[in-house]
């Protein structure tokens, strides 16, 4: 299978930064195109009661402008393997975020989705959940996950 276009979500986290090197790897390797995608996770603020208060446009301007300077870096990475890069900060307010990765990978007709993953497993992923997960399970493209150091390490 031939991937021309790869949808990368980033979020700046070490484990999301390992799935943007597999996807530029990748994309080296197929002559591909990468496109990122961070979501601004307004939702998970809104459910953590912090939507009361005189705080929350800061808040939310802050999350955006965090969210900017992640794509400006992870750019910065792509473009210095001479790849093309397109990229997209989107808001959600409705859903977690593998709901918006899912519809950006949709909308930019994304041929394979690299994700980081934490691996997390049992209570602790009950608890805290996994877009990883939920991302895999509403695709409508191949998803290849990148396991993070940790849930690497717990393998051996």
């Amino acid at each position: 299978m031939t991937y021309r276009k790869i949808l990368v979500p980033v979020d700046g986290s070490t484990t999301a930064n390992m799935g943007l090197r597999e996807g530029i790897r990748l994309a080296k390797e197929q002559g591909a195109a990468i496109q990122l995608v961070h979501v601004v996770d307004q939702h998970y603020v809104v459910n953590s009661g912090m939507e009361a208060g005189m705080f929350a446009d800061n808040l939310f301007d802050s999350l955006r402008e965090a969210g900017r300077d992640i794509v400006r870096k992870a750019e910065a990475l792509v473009k210095k393997a001479g790849l093309t890069v397109k990229s997209v900060v989107v808001e959600t307010l409705t859903g977690p975020a593998a709901d918006a990765i899912v519809r950006e990978a949709k909308r930019s007709k994304a041929d394979v989705i690299v994700i980081g993953t934490h691996g997390r497993r049992g209570v602790r992923r009950l608890l805290m959940g996994s877009d990883a997960e939920q991302v895999v399970r509403l695709s409508p493209v191949p998803v290849l996950l990148v396991r993070g150091k940790e849930a690497a390490s717990k393998k051996k």
